[in-house]
């Protein structure tokens, strides 16, 4: 059992676990010349370690949060880092409308929270 609440041991191994998953599945868009079986190699290299990851935030996450509420979690970790990833590291534009999905997104985060 880890040293630190459950529940903020999960959310820390989910983020690590997204933040190398999306390295493996965006990362390389920003070198565009490197040869694409040299490419999927890294990729396969960056997401072993998002399962290393992955795999004990869901193991120790079970029974405190629902499969179902993990799985809630993992996306909304997914889109922070991503919105992240994407701004910083590709100098992507997020705009109004990628908010507004976003939002909505995490607004489905409350409805499978709340206890009806």
């Amino acid at each position: 059992m880890p040293a630190i609440p459950i529940p903020l041991f999960t959310i820390g191994l989910l983020m690590l676990s997204n933040i190398f998953m999306t390295f493996a599945w965006y990362g390389h868009l920003k070198y565009r010349g490197v040869a694409l079986p040299l490419v999927i190699l890294i990729s396969w290299g960056l997401a072993f370690f998002e399962y290393c990851f992955q795999v004990p935030a869901n193991r120790y996450g079970y029974g405190y949060f629902s499969v179902v509420q993990l799985k809630v979690i993992q996306e909304v970790i997914t889109l922070l880092v991503f919105v992240a990833f994407s701004t910083l590291y590709l100098g992507a534009q997020i705009k109004w409308n990628h908010i507004l999905g976003f939002a909505l997104i995490v607004a489905a985060v409350f409805v499978i929270f709340k206890e009806w």
